[in-house]
């Protein structure tokens, strides 16, 4: 990924911390010939390895699975908060005209090894973690145990487990930190002004990155 250093973000907190926001993301190899990508939710465990492990599961009929042997390359994609900002939302356009149309947006690249398991209990606590990370804050939650013990365990024989240790963290916070103060302000305003709450959540993003 192409990072010009004023979009550039090192802090693993930082980093961390959009991952856990925007917990569905790409997994990216080329571990059976070709690229292939698998869109799954990821559950980051900070306390683990250098910089984190993530882990998550597939259907035992993948062919990253079913194809595949020992411990895999992979590149994970988690994408924030993203929107299109008009030029006439800059000050400048109204000075000199000299503006163009670009995109602000935020993403961490995690690279690691991913590594399969299909051990009955890991699995089982994985999905319990997974559940909890999007059921926790739900007025009634839903848990894995709600569902029949037997129940569960058929669909457990159907999936397959994998962890990622994070061994590299990169990521680009694109949102208009190298325009002038004026124009900030103003794509800040244009978005916010928006309905999407994507759009909002980006015109935020511009006005948090104007003081660092």
């Amino acid at each position: 990924m192409f990072q010009p250093p004023v979009f550039r973000e090192d802090r693993p907190e930082v980093m961390q911390a959009l991952m856990r926001a925007h917990p569905f993301a790409t997994l990216v190899s080329a571990a059976t010939g070709p690229l292939t990508a698998e869109h799954v939710p990821l559950v980051l465990h900070e306390g683990e390895g250098a910089r984190g492990v993530l882990r998550g599961h597939l259907g035992a009929g993948n062919p990253l699975f079913r194809e595949t042997e020992g411990r895999i390359e992979v590149l994970t994609i988690f994408q924030g908060p993203q929107a299109y900002v008009m030029p006439s939302w800059y000050a400048s356009k109204r000075e000199h005209g000299k503006v163009v149309p670009t995109w602000n947006y935020v993403v961490v690249h995690a690279r690691g090894r991913l590594r399969f398991t299909r051990e009955t209990y890991w699995l089982l606590r994985h999905l319990q973690d997974l559940t909890a990370q999007q059921e926790g804050q739900r007025p009634q939650p839903w848990a894995v145990t709600d569902a029949p013990e037997d129940f569960v365990m058929r669909q457990l024989r159907g999936l397959v487990g994998f962890e990622i240790e994070i061994e590299e963290l990169a990521g680009t916070w694109k949102v208009s930190q190298n325009k002038e103060s004026t124009d900030r302000q103003g794509v800040e305003a244009g978005l916010g002004a928006q309905e999407s709450a994507e759009e909002q959540a980006v015109a935020a993003l511009v006005r948090e990155r104007a003081r660092v």
